[in-house]
């Protein structure tokens, strides 16, 4: 059996997923990846150029409300490993469309996936984790710019609400077992071969400021990571997520 630990990596096959992938496997995780279904998985391996050690997928949807709930059942029951970390970054709509041409169904659709997803993962995770009473586990979540910015509409709201959710984590985990960040991100990343046609950063670049946060310890608890230019991937910065 295998003594490394293992984070448990929520929307692992999207541009942030495969990023937290790399970061993991390069620190030395193991890693329990999300997915839709195999075509899904093969699109992460693909990512990882073919890399498949180290990491076990799970089907699952996530965005349903049982979804992340279900793995939780399925680690009890012994049918797939348990983690001792937790990155989520489930997302996906970016509309571009102002606040008065913003459909309900498409407001829905941003909040649904941007924000419900990533509340799902934390109401289904905080609990084992605590439970397991792993003395250095983290909870670690990607936030946009955009909810800063608040130039495309939708994305704006749904990252806002992303905020709100890591100030009541940051609050509710302060004297606990868990770790929480938030990796605040103002910068384009995609899947390597994609960001090399495109010119904006790689997964596997980013992957340095998740390897830093899982470095850092006890001394980086509760902080926003501020990853705005290049630079900050190699000299990672970070300011308290609440001011006391």
């Amino acid at each position: 059996m295998s003594t490394k630990e293992t984070i448990f990596v929520i929307g692992a096959t999207g541009n942030i997923g495969t990023s937290a992938v790399h970061a993991a496997l390069s620190a030395g995780y193991n890693v329990l990846a999300t997915v839709r279904n195999t075509d899904s998985a093969e699109k992460l391996f693909k990512n990882l150029g073919g890399r498949k050690e180290g990491i076990t997928t799970v089907e699952v949807d996530c965005v349903s409300e049982t979804g992340i709930k279900s793995v939780i059942e399925k680690i009890q029951d012994g049918k797939v490993p348990g983690f001792q970390h937790v990155y989520a970054c489930v997302g996906g709509p970016y509309s571009p469309l102002p606040l008065t041409e913003v459909t309900t169904q498409s407001l829905r659709d941003h909040m649904t996936i941007n924000f419900e997803g990533n509340f799902f993962a934390y109401r289904a995770t905080i609990p084992y984790l605590i439970a397991q009473a792993h003395p250095t586990s983290t909870w670690t979540m990607c936030t946009g710019s955009q909810g800063e910015i608040g130039e495309f509409a939708a994305p704006a709201m749904s990252q806002g609400a992303l905020f709100s959710l890591a100030n009541c984590a940051t609050q509710e985990l302060k004297n606990t077992n868990v770790r929480f960040n938030e990796v605040y991100l103002g910068l384009r990343v995609e899947t390597d071969e994609s960001a090399a046609l495109h010119g904006v950063v790689k997964a596997s670049e980013f992957a340095e400021v998740y390897v830093a946060v899982l470095k850092a310890g006890g001394g980086m608890k509760g902080q926003r990571v501020l990853v705005e230019k290049v630079e900050d991937m190699k000299n990672v910065r970070w300011v308290a997520k609440i001011k006391e």
